[in-house]
């Protein structure tokens, strides 16, 4: 069979690989997804559970209170060590406008790779992220066995193994932490940081967990939060949801995504002047987590603070019917491989 043929090159290379690193024990940097848990379940068989030592990086209160539950399960599943290791240098990031790349670059990997010390690291990244165009492996102690592999023939290997995920509840295909729905700058994580935090929390205590797409997006100016709550499919109860989301200290207005979207997004020079980085922002990061088509209105920034985006307002898309129709734009179905922007 070729998926078996595929998982036996990948220990062979993993074999080879930490064998050559010179230290036999690993650390893997363990989100309990999908590519992480593949690359988990390669490694142990490969050299053995003993020299595999998992390593979650907890956010603070921007870490799902499931998302802990869940690497624990996944970890015992596996028969591996677990170790979580706690970082809020996010914080420093999102002052100039939302990045998770940057965060999982500077946070989440320098934190691991501080733990593991003299270890080699090894990540789930795949060709379908920013690792994967570099065609590099093994790079300053960190190392991607699933480097060369694109989503599909993960989640064959995933099914080889018949290891069940489980899931946050967030979205159906990438999960992550709170953080990533604050699309504008945390100049004050007391109010900013507090609204995401506590509005997607409440959300997810709320909804089942096999929702396709369950967050709340935090917008609007420094002065105002407006929680925009995106459900797929749209529940019953949403409104009594949306009234407990309004009741939180931090969040001025409330808006259920029901119908088509316009948002306001000022963008850094670099991403305001490079078609193809709005693209990327509005087809491959916005609207996959939105529940209602949007339209993004673009307005270059003068503040040199913001390295990417902010979303200042949001407005219903009332001519959506009538300009939808005339929309000429080919969507991209491999958007995380031809992504120009690295930034968010």
């Amino acid at each position: 069979m070729e998926i078996e043929k595929i998982i036996d090159e990948l220990k062979k290379d993993i074999r080879e690989t930490v064998k050559s690193y010179g230290n036999k024990s690993v650390v893997i940097a363990f989100s309990g997804g999908l590519d992480s848990t593949v690359a988990s379940l390669l490694t142990r068989d490969a050299i053995g559970a003993e020299n595999v030592e998992l390593v979650n990086v907890v956010y603070g209160p921007f870490t799902y209170n499931r998302s802990i539950e869940i690497v624990k399960n996944a970890a015992r599943k596996m028969g591996l060590k677990l170790t979580f290791v706690e970082s809020l240098k996010q914080r420093e990031i999102w002052k100039y406008g939302p990045s998770c790349n940057m965060c999982t670059k500077t946070v989440k990997m320098n934190s691991v790779k501080n733990f593991a010390k003299d270890r080699l690291v090894i990540t789930g990244s795949n060709s379908s992220d920013s690792w994967g165009k570099t065609g590099l492996k093994l790079f300053n102690g960190i190392y991607a066995p699933l480097g060369d592999l694109n989503k599909d023939t993960i989640k064959k290997i995933l099914e080889y193994y018949s290891f069940k995920l489980e899931r946050i509840g967030e979205h159906a295909e990438r999960e992550g932490c709170k953080l990533k729905h604050l699309l504008k700058i945390m100049a004050n994580i007391e109010y900013h940081g507090k609204a995401v935090s506590l509005s997607n929390e409440v959300l997810l205590e709320n909804v089942p967990k096999n929702m396709e797409i369950a967050n709340v997006k935090i917008v609007g100016p420094l002065s105002k939060n407006i929680a925009i709550i995106n459900l797929k499919p749209m529940l019953e109860n949403v409104d009594e949801i949306a009234k407990k989301i309004g009741e939180l200290g931090v969040i001025d207005e409330v808006i259920v995504a029901k119908k088509p979207l316009i948002l306001h997004v000022i963008a850094n020079p670099s991403i305001f002047r490079v078609e193809e980085s709005k693209y990327w922002i509005h087809y491959g990061k916005l609207q996959p987590e939105f529940a209602v088509p949007i339209k993004i209105i673009w307005k270059e920034s003068k503040n040199n603070k913001l390295r990417t985006i902010h979303v200042v307002g949001v407005e219903e898309w009332k001519n959506y019917q009538k300009e939808s129709k005339n929309l000429k734009i080919k969507l991209d179905t491999n958007l995380n491989q031809k992504s120009s922007c690295l930034l968010l």
